[in-house]
């Protein structure tokens, strides 16, 4: 009497033909019958491995962690098993524990190239970058062809402020895979950082041309090109933000999206975007619809109501995670100049806010008349997001201002920052307004009030550069090498903002430069 396979047997021989489709790419094909040897054979862990990569595969890297981990039990010195969960540990986000596992893996094999390339990730994202670009090379020792590789290293790169660096590691990625449009995205952030914004539209256009709808990549090209001037056919590709993972606001799918129709005898409900600078720079479109016909509603800080309310009476303010009901029409607040159909020469014209004149006075009578009046600010947000924007500069820069005879350099800074005053050099000092500066529920009415009572106003690219500009107070703008899409490239003026003067600098890095060009119109200004 023949003799059939026993239940291990059979079960080895599934989990061959499972492991087939595995590497065929049949995943999903492939967990169905890793299960299936599980319940013939329960606890081989084999088969609790593969089914765990298999559903990493599938997005369930969480079940994958859960399975690999019962796998380990049995076979604590597996090191592609440590591997293994450590890539479905990064994918969880769950970095320091991945980084165990690939440092585990690499005790028990240092030659598995696969552990380097996992370790470089989970260091890159614990900020150890240094580290990890080590760590990259390793693993592009052994696979200089690997273009996922490349762009991880590129990215690595990008994070120390090598953006040189992380452009040809991008470059090669494009070089060695170019149909990769994550290569052709990076490239293009690259060169865009380094100022190359012709360069990175192109980029961005190979990433597009594979996948049409990558939305990050169409905001990217869309704020390019508006850096570059083109206004209509950015603010146009400017709405592909609505479709991008971090633009998450619910009311960009309300029923009535505002997309140009004529607003006569028509009611709007805007709501705002982004932050307070980006609040009041725009907040001249939402007049501009008022001016158009509309009756407007416009959901915005409370904070900042009192500022806002200067954009005229006929303007609705709402609170600004309000969602209205029962408008003709809803916009983004920066939808409105897509919608309108403005053109770098036709913005609605600046000054459009007010400071209000009884504050004007207090201030007025506060700084006194005294000297030539130059306020400034010199730390912006310290956000993750806005550290490589540059909108912040050491108070102490200005000190070849603050030594020009009859300068008063008077602090408009709040908050972040003002530890500064207490460090200055023997020969600077900078007048603080005190506590009474601002100090209520409602933000940037009394700098609103004080900058009016300068004769100057000095700041990087915060919030109250465009409060300035909004008010029509003289500025100087300090601007980092590489400025933000608003500022453009090269020009002194700002379509924005007349009143503004943009200062940039000439290399990375170089504040002193900045204020030396600005010392040397400041003293002919101040002895007059």
């Amino acid at each position: 009497m023949a003799i059939g396979p026993s239940g291990a047997e059979e079960a080895a021989g599934m989990l061959q033909v499972a492991l087939d489709l595995h590497k065929r790419g049949d995943a999903r094909m492939a967990a169905v019958i890793y299960e299936d040897v599980l319940r013939r054979d329960p606890g081989n862990p084999q088969a609790q491995h593969y089914l765990g990569l298999a559903l990493h595969h599938q997005g369930q890297s969480d079940q994958a962690v859960d399975l690999i981990t019962q796998a380990l039990a049995s076979r604590p010195n597996d090191a592609v098993m440590y591997v293994n969960r450590g890539v479905a540990l990064n994918a969880l986000a769950r970095s320091p524990a991945a980084l165990a596992d690939f440092d585990r893996a690499l005790l028990l094999d240092p030659g598995i190239v696969q552990a380097h390339h996992g370790r470089a990730i989970a260091l890159r994202a614990v900020g150890r970058l240094e580290e990890a670009l080590a760590a990259f090379d390793r693993t592009l020792g052994t696979w200089p062809r690997h273009a996922g590789a490349h762009i991880d290293r590129g990215d690595a790169l990008r994070g120390l402020g090598r953006w040189q660096s992380a452009l040809e590691s991008f470059e090669t990625a494009t070089a060695l895979e170019p149909n990769n449009a994550a290569a052709w995205y990076n490239r293009g952030g690259a060169l865009k950082a380094l100022g190359r914004i012709d360069e990175a539209v192109s980029a961005y256009d190979r990433a597009i041309a594979i996948i049409p709808d990558f939305a990050i990549a169409h905001h990217n090209r869309a704020v390019c090109r508006l850096h570059l001037g083109d206004y209509p056919g950015g603010l146009e590709e400017y709405e592909w933000r609505k479709a991008c993972p971090t633009f998450t606001d619910p009311r960009y799918h309300m029923e009535r999206p505002w997309r140009g129709e004529a607003l006569a005898g028509k009611s709007l409900f805007i709501y705002p975007e982004l932050f307070q600078g980006d609040v009041i720079q725009f907040s001249r479109f939402v007049a501009a619809a008022g001016r158009a016909g509309a009756e407007v509603t416009f959901a915005a800080p409370r904070p900042m109501h009192a500022l806002l309310r200067t954009l005229g009476p006929s303007i609705g303010l709402l609170d600004e995670t309000e969602i209205a009901e029962g408008f003709d029409y809803q916009s983004a607040l920066l939808s409105l100049p897509y919608g309108l159909g403005a053109t770098l020469e036709t913005l609605p014209a600046a000054p459009y806010l007010r400071a209000d004149p009884v504050r004007v006075e207090r201030w007025r009578q506060v700084i006194g008349s005294q000297g030539f009046k130059v306020g400034v600010v010199w730390q912006g947000s310290t956000a993750p997001y806005a550290l490589p924007l540059q909108r912040s500069f050491p108070l102490a820069s200005l000190q070849p201002l603050a030594e020009i005879a009859n300068v008063r350099l008077i602090s408009l800074q709040k908050v972040n920052g003002l530890d500064q005053l207490a460090n200055l050099p023997p020969s600077m000092t900078v007048e603080d307004l005190g506590e009474g500066f601002d100090p209520g529920p409602d933000i940037f009415i009394d700098t609103a009030a004080a900058m009016s009572c300068c004769d100057l106003f000095i700041t990087p690219d915060t919030s109250v550069a465009h409060l300035a500009g909004a008010l029509g107070v003289k500025t100087w703008l300090a601007l980092p090498q590489v400025a933000d899409w608003r500022w453009m490239n090269e020009r002194r003026d700002s379509a924005w903002y007349p009143s503004l003067r943009l200062f940039r600098q000439g290399e990375p890095g170089d504040w002193p430069g900045v204020f030396a060009a600005m010392a040397a119109h400041l003293a002919s200004l101040a002895s007059g």
